[in-house]
């Protein structure tokens, strides 16, 4: 019956919520997040406290790490000893605290992961920078609190002279809510105090100026500023951080990468197995050597690069995939009178101030309380020494302490700490030259207690010594940054990561778009067959062929007159002979849209010194100031147009219009030109056309239709090539039953635009397929319909007047016909001697390493 009446019926989830509640605000409070004021965890501050209380200060000898930890766990925090000892020794880290508080002794682990030794080994003590933690700490200067058995008092903040919450940072998980405070450099953070004591409206921004960043104990770079802005404006931010490297030519010519600096809390060991494993992996090609010869001396990592390998491109991927860049993702959230709050810069500054304001006034008060009591002790000497003879009298008429006590208080009106003050005066005191000694120290202790009480009632004044102060710690422990914000770099783009190479770009009849290497191809004889290039079905055929760079922009002009654009990196890399990606894949082209023309731009170097030119006007014949460079556009029906390149800047996924068509018109193809270019022009039919760009066409806006270039005398006639043209070039013509020839410039007479223009090539052996203007380094890559291509050397096409058919430049199969024709740059590093290409020569010539130039 007595065992019924002690059960209690209670509701389980309100005891459940309470209990959890219970347990998350211990957790909060007590374990796993800082004070604002101190910046200290409960173990962290114990530790010091423990190591204060047992005089294990930076002025005595280290002692065994095992004491500090037992003293620690047996008076303030009862928890495992390895919790204890971990925290105490990533105190005592260079490179995980930007200020070590702990000065070690021994083995205490290194940025590898390796472990601390034992703490029966290891010994420690205060590090001098952790004694202005705990300086005043016995002036009354902060409140204590009893123990976990209430045997002993705890501080429940450290005095903290510096702000040590910024300075050394701290990481915590608790309940729902963690808190991630990056290090910042103590010279930094002290001037932001200083700024905020002088301009209490002072903005973050204006903060920002003397605390530019974090600063990480193990160095490194910041990319950008903005991540940190957002993270001193709200609480929250993350920060990017990277590796310092650089990349050394060796005497060979080869390259590699060395690493000195590391973004902070990673570990260099499984950096180094990180690279090594995506080497393995091929997931990074390049890396012949991965070596880490870091010592005593400083970190390097050497990481050797093939000959052939970019360098840069290898480092932007290890940036890219490896933990050489990471990001640290700020969350300053502290207690603040006891709750957790998240504070910004302005706040987390202006907390500390307050806690300083009060630790001054604290102790202040604890230095005028000592001082009036010893100025009260020193005004009943002076009157004893006043009336020595009564009071010796007095002293020698009683026969105890107590009444000798009595009788001079009833005599003087002394208190009872002065009368027994004279009570102990030794008679050494009594020499004339003593009682000036108590007469100064008299007249001392009065100014003093004048100052304190000025102190106490002076904001100002307080707060200038609390200036004065952080200034003195500023001068003795401030050092330079370590880490380097950089803002010339934000983000590694996919273009980053991409070795500059050159392509071969083609676009079939029915859509389908690839890239290959340029050496993909042999070059070859004239008249040659030609090896098999891509994969294509009876109905489909090559119809577009670029040579271009991985990291050009792609313009993608259609026949409707519309503009798209892509990365050169962007189009799908595959074999000679695969099919390809459907372009509908990659751009938004309409039903019937097809793209006739691929320029490759590299915008980035061509708008460096440039405004971008916004085209805000719809007026199809608004006139817009010449450029460096023009995009020259040509139609089926014989219009020309001229229109500034940086009208083509900007072309969202949706496209742009690039000309303005009537219903039975399309664009042939586009051109980059200068103003003082000039242009050719040639129709199926053989007819062609050359006159200058800069008296001829003006330039117009990216709306506008053209003017006439061209005037077709037969009905199917229409334009099939456009180029820009130099007077020492040679003009290439190509028929559709691979029949061709170079023809010199000179032959083709600058006229005015609009006429019939003059014979290019007689077509009785098939129409025009297409025309270049060639030099003497060019090849020529051309493919059938059927996906068959051959690259030739130019210079092996024979010199033919302009009224002539041509040779046979390509063996055409019956059914088969030329579709398409680009030309390319010889690879000046590499010339196959005639002696070469005459041994076993089978349609096909050696092998040579022949890159492309930017040309369709």
């Amino acid at each position: 019956m007595a065992e019924q009446e002690n059960i209690k019926d209670i509701n389980i989830s309100q005891e459940m919520r309470t209990s959890f509640m219970d347990y998350a605000m211990s957790v909060i409070v007590s374990r796993a997040l800082p004070d604002v004021r101190d910046g200290l965890k409960p173990v962290h501050r114990r530790i010091l406290y423990a190591m204060n209380e047992l005089g294990i200060r930076a002025d005595k000898p280290h002692k065994k790490s095992a004491r500090v930890v037992g003293d620690v766990i047996g008076k303030y925090h009862p928890h495992g000893d390895s919790a204890v000892y971990e925290t105490m020794v990533r105190m005592a880290q260079d490179f995980s605290y930007r200020y070590e508080l702990v000065d070690g002794h021994g083995n205490f682990g290194s940025v590898d992961g390796d472990s601390a030794a034992a703490m029966r080994y290891t010994e420690a003590r205060m590090s001098k920078i952790a004694m202005e933690l705990v300086r005043d700490i016995g002036k009354n200067t902060i409140d204590y609190q009893p123990n976990f058995d209430g045997e002993e008092k705890e501080p429940v903040v450290m005095p903290a002279r510096f702000p040590n919450f910024l300075v050394n940072g701290t990481s915590g998980i608790a309940v729902g809510m963690a808190t991630n405070v990056p290090p910042h450099n103590l010279n930094e953070v002290i001037d932001g105090v200083l700024a905020l004591t002088h301009n209490p409206d002072i903005t973050i921004s204006e903060l920002m100026q003397y605390i530019p960043g974090p600063d990480f104990p193990t160095a490194g770079e910041i990319l950008g500023r903005s991540g940190i802005r957002r993270a001193y404006e709200t609480g929250r931010g993350s920060i990017t951080m990277r590796a310092k490297a650089e990349i050394e030519v060796l005497k060979n010519g080869r390259e590699r990468i060395l690493v000195h600096e590391i973004p902070y809390q990673v570990n260099k060991a499984r950096l180094v197995e990180k690279i090594a494993d995506l080497v393995r992996d091929k997931k990074i090609e390049g890396i012949t050597d991965l070596r880490d010869e870091s010592d005593r001396n400083g970190m390097r990592v050497v990481i050797e690069v093939r000959r052939d390998a970019n360098a840069s491109v290898i480092l932007n991927n290890l940036y890219k995939q490896t933990p050489m860049q990471t990001t640290f993702g700020v969350n300053m959230l502290a207690l603040v009178g006891g709750r957790p709050k998240t504070l910004n810069l302005k706040q987390a500054i202006y907390y500390y101030i307050e806690h300083q304001k009060e630790v001054v006034r604290r102790r202040t008060q604890f230095d005028l309380d000592k001082a009036e009591a010893r100025a009260h002790i020193l005004e009943g000497l002076r009157v004893a020494l006043d009336h020595l003879d009564e009071v010796i009298a007095i002293i020698r008429s009683t026969r105890t302490g107590d009444e000798a006590r009595e009788k001079l208080i009833a005599r003087f009106g002394l208190s009872t700490e002065q009368t027994q003050a004279i009570l102990d005066m030794r008679l050494q005191r009594l020499t004339g030259l003593e009682r000036e000694k108590i007469e100064g120290e008299y007249r001392e202790i009065r100014a003093l207690i004048e100052e304190l009480r000025a102190i106490l009632g002076d904001e100002e004044l307080l707060l200038q010594i609390i200036r004065n102060e952080l200034t003195e710690i500023k001068e003795r422990y401030g050092d330079a940054r370590r880490t380097v914000i950089r803002t010339d770099i934000i983000e590694l783009e996919d273009e980053d990561l991409i070795p500059v190479r050159d392509m071969m770009i083609t676009l079939t009849s029915e859509g389908y778009i690839k890239s290959i290497p340029s050496d993909s191809y042999r070059t070859q004889r004239r008249g040659g067959r030609g090896k098999q290039g891509m994969g294509t079905n009876d109905e489909d055929f090559v119809l577009r062929l670029l040579s271009a760079s991985t990291h050009d922009t792609i313009l993608f002009f259609t026949n409707f007159g519309r503009v798209f654009r892509l990365k050169g990196y962007e189009i799908p890399e595959m074999s000679r002979t695969a099919k390809g990606m459907p372009i509908i894949n990659l751009l938004q082209v309409d039903k019937g849209e097809k793209v006739e023309t691929m320029i490759p731009v590299d915008f980035n170097s061509y708008l460096a010194d440039k405004a971008i030119v916004e085209d805000g006007s719809e007026d199809s014949e608004a006139e817009v100031a010449d450029e460096q460079l023009s995009l020259v556009f040509i139609t089926k029906q014989g219009l020309v147009k001229r229109s500034p390149l940086s009208a083509y800047a900007r072309i969202n996924k949706n496209g742009l219009r690039a000309i303005s068509l009537n219903d039975t018109d399309e664009l042939v193809t586009v051109r980059l030109a200068k103003s003082d270019d000039e242009m050719l022009i040639v129709t199926r039919e053989g007819m062609s056309i050359r006159f200058p760009l800069a008296s001829e066409v003006r330039s117009m806006g990216r709306t506008a239709r053209g003017v006439r270039a061209i005037r077709l005398k037969k009905d199917d006639d229409q334009v099939v090539s456009m180029e820009i043209v130099r007077p020492t070039q040679d003009v290439l013509i190509i028929t559709e039953k691979g029949y061709g020839k170079r023809t010199p410039m000179e032959q083709f007479r600058t006229q005015g635009r609009g006429g019939s223009g003059i014979i290019g090539i007689k077509t009785d052996r098939g129409t025009v397929v297409g025309m270049r203007v060639v030099d003497e380094d060019d090849d020529i890559m051309l493919m059938t319909e059927l996906g068959v291509a051959i690259r030739i050397d130019s210079q092996t096409i024979s010199q033919m007047g302009r009224s002539t058919r041509g040779v046979k430049v390509m063996n055409i199969e019956d059914g088969d016909r030329l579709a398409t024709i680009a030309k390319l740059k010889k690879d000046e590093l590499e010339e196959e001697s005639a002696d070469e290409m005459e041994n076993g020569f089978d349609g096909e010539a050696p092998e040579t390493d022949l890159s492309s130039e930017v040309t369709e």
